[in-house]
């Protein structure tokens, strides 16, 4: 399956790790050519967020390890596209 987009809800702690961190480590997953991670709301501990992944084959699993391994909880997987190009 070629993964295109995924765009996930997300919950991380307040103020670990940063933004700029988690989009790094996210970048680095095979596959992957952009980051979107929009907050959503926050609390006191912690900061919702919508993160958007695109690339040609990202490597799902991979993907939500490393955002797991950095401590953030996956709350939905909100979108999908597969194939040989993004549906507007």
């Amino acid at each position: 399956m070629n993964l295109r987009r995924i765009l996930l809800d997300v919950d991380k702690g307040l103020n670990r790790p940063t933004l700029t961190e988690l989009a790094g480590s996210i970048e680095d997953v095979p596959g992957v050519d952009a980051v979107k991670i929009t907050v959503t709301e926050m609390d006191m501990e912690t900061m919702g967020t919508s993160i958007t992944v695109e690339g040609i084959n990202i490597n799902y699993n991979y993907l939500i390890k490393v955002i797991e391994d950095m401590g953030c909880a996956i709350h939905s997987i909100d979108e999908v596209i597969t194939g040989k190009h993004i549906v507007k």
